[in-house]
């Protein structure tokens, strides 16, 4: 079964850890916006660690039309965003948020377990 959280509340992963992850308004404003152009908007914003990148990690972001049942998901503004327990875990007390600037628009994240992070702020490394 799916965990559903209200953004900005804690939930439960699978390890039984409490784990914290915020939308801003910004952030969900942008996906709405995303969304409302598509021509299928029965999708998901997917929020994801991989491995990789030149820092040892990286985010991922794309929009989605399945979901796992051990998905989290944090609703917000009428958006859903969706993120695996594994990932979850890696962004315990991150915010997700959207900067446009004059260098660009990207979805960024602020995570207070990367010990270290590339330029472009898409990769980093835990300590």
């Amino acid at each position: 079964m799916a965990i559903p959280i209200d953004n900005n509340s804690q939930f439960s992963s699978l390890e039984t850890e409490t784990v914290e992850i915020t939308v801003t308004e910004r952030a969900a404003n942008r996906i709405k916006i995303i969304l409302e152009n598509e021509s299928n908007q029965d999708q998901v914003f997917r929020v994801s660690v991989l491995g990789g990148g030149c820092s040892g990690f990286q985010y991922s972001f794309k929009f989605d039309h399945e979901t796992a049942d051990d998905d989290i998901f944090i609703d917000k503004n009428s958006i859903r965003v969706v993120i695996d327990p594994i990932s979850a875990n890696y962004l315990n007390g991150s915010e997700i948020d959207y900067t446009d600037d004059l260098i660009g628009s990207t979805f960024v994240i602020t995570n207070p377990n990367a010990v270290a992070s590339c330029g472009c702020g898409t990769s980093f490394s835990l300590g």
